[in-house]
């Protein structure tokens, strides 16, 4: 039976299941259980025919993961704490969670702050060093300097993610997306993580990969709101009393929530775009609270980030600029380089929009189809040649890319400065200086290199070049064609090596770049009364990000706010919904893809269709695991030491007119392993089931619902913490204080597919299967996330493999085939 994820198949009975032996088992399950005894494999115990507790690739190793309880256990304790409550508890309730929303938004605006202003330090002391040596014509020296340092920050960041904090490799979001939809992926929020993500990304963005800060801002504002709703540490004596509130998973669910929104807010400044970005790409489950909640978090970050740019521009930055935090202007040409200042569009620009939205979703699709056959190809040799591989790699991505953005700018032609310049604050041309403009590189006086312009430069100073208004001929047709190949190139191979890595910004300079393209083309059919060329890189961008992420309408209001032009509203609606129509007919978003590939047991907003020729009753397999009401302390310990089940149903006997004769056995609820470990810890025993019934008030009044509260992500009682001597095994323990009396139950003749929408939008992890008709056995078994994988239903019923059913998973397992 699958409990919570985790596979298992009990082959050793517990004594009192003797009794509902002919009841609860099957021939067939029997035979095999006893096969598994008698030939006596380590298999045998705590795994079944199907698979084992649910594995996934989790910071480039294989982990066990488990579901995440976000129902509410109505267990005796639950209710009497509830009625016990006051109304002050209620009020401080309501503010512990205010209070750690504010905080959720001011540590990720100043985390972000930070992260910007030291990758504009880091890397503007790079150029400028680089500039130097070339101004005074050793560029040997030059190139040596520039790749040196881009090697050394991106090998400090690959050594971070290989041996310190795995889980923060990659932009973070599929694990994001997984968490919230009830995935507890072990390690991927701890605080190690966290620090390894913020240097990490620092490291790689200044070390001129093309990646962005942008995704992995959004892990780093979710392992924020995770340590913060942890509920406090023993460890570090922070266990106030009104810390307990956020004891919970659903509550720790909606604070990542909110750390995701205010991640993609600092990235982008744009608090708006971050809670639709919540809304639509990350979370599984929304609420009308919840929606307050992470606008009040977006807007604390809009509000810090803004303090912090106004600090920057009294001189307090160093180095640094603007950078990912500016608002890039392309409203239109200025009114100084011959253009009208507002909007041109009409009729005519309908078609290279279609044409641009139909080009960014073949090409996104082609990118994540590509990545992740590279991402796929490279993880079976990286497995075989351990952790310096993967340094190795990083460092070859690294020389790559230096060699590339340092040597590509050679080919180019010297352009001849324009005579009038579209930008009030750089009035020279060349700029020899950290200036993203007209760079002089090795042309001579009153010239410039375009191409070094795009790829000498950090990734943040490209994007606004493309995206400047009044710059139309700025750059040549052969220069952004070779930019555009040379960036989709290195993004497919930079994106998934071993640092903290985002997609939005190689999506955004790769769709800028053929959008620029494209209106240089227009500009040839239509003249000058076509749109600027800045407002065509734009709405490139925004079909690239369709044809990858396939998002709208989060997309959207992020590009409005980047770009603060509400006129380019219908184009941009246009030219994503074209992208993402035209994406969705090859493949998946990028980041569903990664999650398949990392094979974590995520729930889609659907269920495949085959599902609906299968029962409830059709994904129950092995034997089922129970307890009585009260149950001996050492059958307890055995069960839990021989399975790895995270519930267990609960079934008590009647007796007929206190005869002891066996009537019809009643099914009193689910109880959960956590619980089981904290009731044994606690050694709350009784001498037998006898004195147990009689007393049941004395056992509930040594009982609290704060002791049984959910502790924090890897925490919690262990069953290797559990030490009893014989004669506390042959106790007993009463187990109706803890027990959900009021578990969601479906009938077994319920298609697969309408349990699926309960499991799913209810935020399920235990789903009860029960009988037809009330004669027999009270409970057939237990559906858990694992039950509804495409791969676990198809194995287990081959001949629906003969049915044309939507494609499953675009990669196969990262598992071998001998591994269950």
């Amino acid at each position: 039976m699958d409990i919570n994820g985790d596979r298992v198949e009990v082959a050793e009975h517990p004594p009192q299941l003797d009794l509902y032996q002919p009841l609860l088992f099957d021939k067939d399950s029997e035979k095999a259980a006893s096969l598994a005894l008698d030939l006596n494999e380590p298999s045998a115990i705590g795994e079944g025919n199907h698979g084992i507790n649910h594995l996934a690739m989790i910071g480039g190793k294989v982990s066990p993961i488990e579901s995440l309880d976000y129902e509410l256990i109505e267990n005796d304790l639950f209710k009497q704490d509830w009625r016990s409550k006051k109304p002050l508890e209620t009020l401080q309730y309501v503010i512990v969670k205010w209070t750690f929303v504010f905080l959720v938004g001011l540590l990720t605006g100043l985390v972000a702050f930070g992260i910007n202003m030291a990758v504009e330090n880091v890397a503007g002391l790079k150029f400028v060093y680089t500039l130097n040596f070339m101004t005074s014509q050793r560029f040997a020296l030059a190139f040596l300097v520039y790749a040196g340092v881009n090697s050394i920050l991106v090998v400090l960041a690959a050594l971070l993610c290989v041996y310190v904090g795995p889980s923060a490799a990659g932009s973070g979001i599929p694990e994001v997306k997984a968490y919230l939809n009830g995935v507890d992926t072990p390690n991927v929020f701890s605080f190690q993580t966290l620090i390894v993500k913020i240097l990490g990304s620092i490291g790689s963005v200044a070390g001129g990969l093309i990646v962005g800060k942008e995704g992995p801002l959004v892990h780093v504002g979710a392992c924020i709101a995770s340590i913060l709703g942890q509920g406090g540490s023993v460890r570090y004596g922070m266990t106030w009393k009104w810390l307990r509130y956020l004891k919970n998973d659903r509550d720790r669910r909606d604070l990542v929530t909110c750390g995701a929104a205010a991640g993609v807010a600092a990235a982008f400044r744009a608090p708006v775009g971050g809670v639709l970005f919540a809304l639509e790409e990350v979370t599984s489950w929304w609420r009308g609270p919840l929606l307050w909640r992470t606008f009040f978090t977006t807007a604390v970050v809009a509000v810090v980030l803004r303090t912090g740019i106004v600090w920057c521009k009294q001189g307090h930055c160093g180095l640094s600029g603007e950078g990912g935090l500016i608002i890039f202007d392309v409203s239109g040409n200025p009114p100084d380089s011959g253009g009208n200042p507002d909007l041109n569009s009409g009729l005519q620009d309908l078609l290279p929009v279609i044409i641009l939205g139909v080009v960014g979703g073949v090409l996104g699709s082609l990118f994540n189809q590509i990545n992740g056959t590279i991402i796929m190809s490279s993880k079976r040799w990286l497995k075989k040649k351990g952790k310096c591989a993967k340094i190795a790699q990083a460092i070859v991505v690294a020389l790559i890319t230096s060699v590339c953005s340092f040597g590509l700018p050679w080919l180019a032609t010297c352009q001849p400065c324009p005579t009038t310049i579209g930008f009030p604050d750089e009035p020279k041309c060349p700029t020899h200086g950290r200036t993203p403009n007209f760079k002089a590189f090795h042309c001579p006086a009153n010239t410039y290199n375009d191409l070094a312009g795009l790829f000498f430069n950090t990734n943040d100073d490209t994007i606004r070049n493309l995206f400047s208004k009044g710059t139309n001929g700025e750059f040549a047709f052969s220069s952004l064609l070779i930019y555009l190949v040379t960036a989709y190139s290195l993004a497919l191979l930079t994106y998934g090596i071993a640092v903290p890595s985002g997609l939005f910004v190689p999506a955004i300079l790769c769709g800028a770049t053929y959008g620029r393209i494209m209106g240089m083309a227009m500009r040839i059919v239509y003249g000058p009364g076509s749109m600027d060329e800045g407002i065509y890189a734009l709405l490139g961008a925004a079909s690239f990000l369709g044809g990858s992420m396939r998002m709208t309408v989060s997309l959207c209001i992020i590009l409005l706010e980047l770009t603060n032009n509400l006129s380019l509203l219908p184009l941009i609606m246009l030219v994503l919904l074209v992208s993402k129509t035209v994406g969705d007919g090859f493949n998946d978003a990028v980041y569903q893809l990664h999650v398949q590939i990392k094979d974590i047991p995520f729930l889609e907003e659907h269920p495949l269709s085959f599902m609906q020729q299968l029962t409830a009753r059709d994904a129950i397999t092995g034997p089922l695991v129970w307890f009585s009401g009260i149950e001996r302390v050492g059958t307890i310990l055995e069960v839990l030491r021989s399975t790895k089940h995270n519930g267990f149903p609960v079934i008590d006997n009647t007796f007929n007119n206190g005869k002891d004769e066996r009537q019809q056995p009643i099914f009193c609820g689910l109880v959960l392993r956590s619980h089981l470990l904290v009731l044994l810890k606690k050694k709350q025993f009784i001498e037998s089931r006898e004195w147990g019934h009689n007393n049941l008030p004395q056992v509930h009044g040594c009982l609290s619902s704060a002791e049984f509260a959910k502790p924090g992500s890897g925490k919690g009682v262990k069953i290797h913490d559990i030490h009893l001597d014989i004669g506390e095994e042959e106790m007993f323990l009463d187990l109706h204080p803890i027990t959900n009396t009021s578990p969601y139950t479906v009938v077994e003749t319920m298609s697969l597919a309408k349990a699926y929408i309960l499991f799913r939008q209810l935020g399920l992890r235990h789903l009860c299967v029960m009988p037809k008709s009330s004669e027999g056995q009270p409970i057939l078994g237990l559906l858990t996330r694992h039950d509804f994988m495409a791969n676990y239903l198809l194995n287990l019923h081959p001949s629906l493999k003969q049915s044309n059913h939507k494609k499953i998973h675009a990669y196969p397992s990262f598992r071998s085939p001998s591994q269950p």
